[in-house]
């Protein structure tokens, strides 16, 4: 694999680096070569990684919504 070392990067670029890194459990390098990837769209994204990360976060989620409590809160304030 090619090497490229990156300079001049802006700070906030880096700092949003950094914040996803963090987020995602990679490092700084890592991310990069994601963001690279999927920007240039090397890799599809796979179903079941996606519907495994969602089932991941929702049972995260400590507010548990039943389907009734969902529907009224998209029709609050609606005519």
């Amino acid at each position: 694999m090619a090497n490229i070392t990156l300079k001049n990067i802006p700070d906030k670029a880096y700092e949003l680096l950094k914040e996803r890194a963090k987020r995602n459990q990679r490092s700084i390098n890592s991310e990069i070569i994601m963001a690279i990837k999927n920007h240039l769209h090397l890799e599809k994204p796979n179903p079941d990684e996606i519907l495994a990360k969602a089932r991941e976060f929702r049972s995260k989620i400590k507010v548990k919504l039943s389907p009734e409590e969902i529907e009224n809160a998209i029709n609050w304030g609606r005519p």
